[in-house]
Order: C-alpha cells, then sequence, then structure tokens
C-alpha cells in the first residue's frame, strides 16, 4: 500500500500530536489530521502503518454516528467539508483529506477517561504485582483477560510529555473536581457498555477503552478518536478464555512485540521491521470491516 502518510506542514498548526496535526481553520473549528504515525508506550515509531489515518477516521465517524445520543466534536469529514470560504485551506492533497476530520473547538479535559471492562495489559501487570488497580484493592485469584462483574473506570493523566500515568480515584477527583470526575466516569462507562454490546452482536470484545472529553457551552463533550484500534483492545470471542489474553486485533499487537525486543520503551524505539507493520495494518483493516460492515478501500 503506497498511501503513506507521516508529516504534515499545512497553515496554522496548533499541535502535534503522536498520530495527530491539528489546525485552527476560525475560532470555531479545527482540522484535525490523523497521520498514519503510530506510538506504543507513549513513544513514537519510526515507521508509519500505512494508511491507517483513514482507518481511524472512517471508524471513528461511525461510532460518533452511532453514539449520536452523546454530544460529540464531529462536523464533518474531510474529503465532504467545503473550504471554500477558508482561503489557506484550499487545494489540500487528497491524502490529507482522507484522514482528514472538521471537528468543534472545545476546552480539552485533561484526564484520559480509561474504562476496562476485563484485566490485560498495564493493569494486569500493576495487579500481579501489587493485587491493585490504579491503586484500588482488588479480589485475590483474578487471572489474566477475566471480566470484571461491572466495567471499572481507571482514568491516567494527559501527559505533554513522557508517560501518561494511573490515576487512583482521589487524584481523578483532585484533578479535575469530584463533581466533574462523577460525571465523566458515568458516561465513560456508559459509553463502553454500549459500544461493547453492539461490538458483542458482532463477535468482537471490547476489552478496554479509552475516551476524551472537552467542554463546549459548560455541556461535556466526547472529543478525539473513539473507540479506534489505537485506543481500545479488541479481542475475537472465539478466541477467548480467561486465563490468557487473546490474539489482539489492535495495537497491542504491536506493543507485544516490543516487550519482546530490549528496550527500555523510551526514545529512541527500535526499528519495526515490515513485516510487524504489514500484521498491524491488516489488524486494524479487519477489524473496522468487521464493526461497520464495510469494505475498506483506499
Amino acid at each position: 500500500m503506497e498511501n503513506k502518510l507521516k508529516n504534515t506542514n499545512l497553515f496554522n498548526k496548533i499541535h502535534s500530536g503522536k498520530v495527530r496535526d491539528i489546525y485552527e481553520l476560525n475560532k470555531d473549528l479545527l482540522l484535525f489530521v490523523a497521520t498514519d504515525r503510530i506510538s506504543a508506550f507513549d513513544v513514537i515509531m519510526n515507521e508509519v502503518v500505512p494508511g491507517k489515518g483513514i482507518i481511524l477516521n472512517k471508524l471513528s465517524a461511525f461510532w460518533f454516528d452511532l453514539l449520536d445520543k452523546y454530544e460529540n466534536h464531529y462536523v464533518s469529514s474531510g474529503t465532504e467539508f467545503d473550504f471554500s470560504e477558508f482561503k489557506n485551506h484550499k487545494d489540500i492533497d487528497p491524502k490529507i483529506l482522507q484522514r482528514s476530520t472538521i471537528v468543534k473547538k472545545a476546552n480539552r479535559i485533561d484526564m484520559e477517561c480509561v474504562v476496562r471492562g476485563y484485566i490485560t495489559g498495564s493493569a494486569w501487570k500493576e495487579y500481579e504485582d501489587n493485587n491493585t488497580m490504579n491503586g484500588m484493592p482488588l479480589n485475590k485469584n483474578i487471572v489474566e483477560a477475566q471480566k470484571f462483574e461491572t466495567p471499572i473506570f481507571t482514568p491516567s493523566t494527559k501527559a505533554s510529555e513522557g508517560h501518561d500515568q494511573p490515576l487512583s480515584k482521589s487524584e481523578g477527583q483532585n484533578l479535575v473536581g469530584i463533581d466533574l470526575y462523577n460525571k465523566l466516569e458515568q458516561i465513560s462507562i456508559d459509553i463502553y457498555q454500549k459500544a461493547h454490546s453492539f461490538c458483542s452482536n458482532k463477535g468482537i470484545i471490547l476489552a478496554d477503552t479509552k475516551f476524551e472529553f472537552g467542554i463546549i457551552d459548560n455541556k461535556i463533550i466526547l472529543i478525539d478518536e473513539v473507540l479506534t484500534p489505537d485506543s481500545s483492545r479488541f479481542w475475537k470471542s472465539e478466541d477467548y478464555f480467561e486465563g490468557k489474553s487473546p490474539n489482539p486485533y489492535d495495537k497491542q499487537f504491536l506493543r507485544n512485540w516490543l516487550n519482546d525486543q530490549t528496550w527500555d520503551k523510551n526514545p529512541p524505539p527500535p526499528n519495526v521491521p515490515n513485516e510487524i507493520i504489514n500484521k498491524t495494518l491488516l489488524r486494524y483493516l479487519e477489524i473496522y470491516e468487521i464493526i461497520t460492515n464495510d469494505k475498506f478501500k483506499i
């Protein structure tokens, strides 16, 4: 696949994150570009996953539409937006438009809202070490990939540099305030449960996911990406049994490979072989097509 995009340099860039480049269109609207960059352990890899940004855009748009009960920042895909009144953003490269989303400008809440339905990943490692998750004591004799009786809210910091850090309930409440924390917990778990049910009907388990929220006109709205393989863990129901995390259909596939390397999780990252990049892309493609029932086209 030759359709690759690592970096963008349009007019009025206001932020470049691990994956997204963000541009200001006017006082109300932003242009989000989901590049093909991929990060793991908060470090950007040297390689790109060709077409990944297109998948993230299309899948997020699918979920924003499906979850329309919850206010969000989504306005339009880049390919469907009329740029005629934005003279500095005319004639954008089609590669960029494919990966672009027009969104409403919001005041971002600097806390990542993670919901876990199953114990895996960093939560499993913390439990193995301390019998805790985000500092909360858990029952003994839990096994890897075990389903929780009810989903658990395990937020983390939104670090501008370095690694995000898990937050206990009191730390999260101190960060954003008790009332806002409780609202974010309720909304996050509610969205997770609806998405988990939807995925279950497709033969997919949504093990955990991460949401981001902002404020517009004193209302909490869903922002950034939502329920993608970059921000979620997806398993196939047919692969699932308690005691071992199943084959991942998300970024965990790359993390697993990186965990087998001699790397301290700080820059610079190791070079990722083409085989691992291609297998990562195939997992992103497959989960997109299963969830949306749409055949992906570049």
